[in-house]
């Protein structure tokens, strides 16, 4: 028997575009119609569907897209050439480079070539910053930020907390320890950050209200790892031999869910829990940096 309630992100995200709906029909109203322009460089086919699947809700929102696909040969010179384009592209309100990129274009130059205000993913040295200084006017990265809209329609309250992340990554473990740290009912923590050096994982773990797994490893976190009643957000996502259908796969995350579900009081699914709120929290970014040049226009 379950006993972990479902923080269920298929409908938090569901939520958040239609809050984006609404503003994109205000935005509108003011004579801008919000857009965004999504970069594929090669053929991997997961970043064919992520961007498929980014362009069909922004459709949906009524936010104009453009996807640019570009050969795996493509250098680092010409995609920071057609970046610096769409820079300079009024038309143009948010610029997404899907990853990964071939071994020849380094992340962190696209990454610092993208124009801040255009910045949805929130990897800018200047939108991390903001963040570190709790700056509003910035983009924060899409996951840490769907992770705290989760906890705030939920009503969980990090103030005065135990927070635990599992992984240091620039993506996901070091901008959620800046949000979670800034001041409000999704912030206020007391947060550790674990890592491949860290020691004593599992004693950590026990101790937290909330931990949040993204490691990349599948399954890493099991039931005896965490403390009874706490809430548990899975960011991982791992492919897996389907012990049950021979010769097909089946996606797990960093948390062992049917040992979690009894400990938890609250856990995310995988699928269908923070996966759903990147791209909702990447369009309300896009909505946002709409409603900076809107407001820059009736100044």
């Amino acid at each position: 028997m379950q006993a972990a309630k479902l923080l269920e992100g298929r409908v938090v995200a569901a939520a958040v575009r239609e809050r984006t709906r609404l503003r994109v029909d205000e935005l509108r109203r003011r004579g801008v119609e919000p857009a965004v322009v999504f970069f594929r460089v090669g053929e991997d086919p997961a970043s064919e569907l992520y961007v498929r699947m980014k362009r069909k809700r922004a459709k949906e929102l009524g936010i104009l897209s453009e996807v640019i696909a570009l050969p795996g040969s493509t250098t680092e010179r010409e995609l920071l050439t057609r970046l610096e384009e769409k820079n300079r592209d009024s038309r143009i309100h948010g610029i997404l480079v899907q990853m990964p990129l071939p071994r020849q274009i380094r992340v962190e130059t696209v990454c610092q070539a993208i124009d801040p205000s255009k910045d949805i993913d929130g990897f800018h040295p200047i939108n991390a910053g903001k963040l570190l200084l709790g700056d509003p006017s910035g983009f924060p990265p899409c996951t840490p930020a769907g992770i705290c809209e989760i906890f705030r329609h939920y009503g969980l309250v990090t103030a005065g907390a135990e927070v635990v992340i599992l992984g240091r990554s620039n993506i996901v473990g070091k901008p959620l320890a800046a949000l979670l740290l800034s001041k409000g009912p999704q912030g206020d923590a007391t947060v550790t950050v674990l890592h491949s050096q860290s020691r004593n994982i599992p004693e950590h773990c026990r101790r937290a209200d909330f931990l949040i797994a993204a490691l990349g490893m599948a399954e890493f976190v099991r039931g005896d790892m965490i403390k009874t009643g706490a809430v548990v957000v899975d960011v991982g996502v791992t492919r897996l031999p389907d012990p049950n259908l021979p010769g097909e796969s089946r996606i797990v995350g960093d948390v062992h869910f049917s040992e979690a579900s009894q400990v938890a009081g609250w856990l995310t699914p995988n699928p269908g829990g923070v996966g759903p709120m990147t791209i909702a929290m990447l369009l309300a970014n896009t909505v946002k940096a709409a409603e900076c040049v809107a407001g820059r226009r009736e100044d």
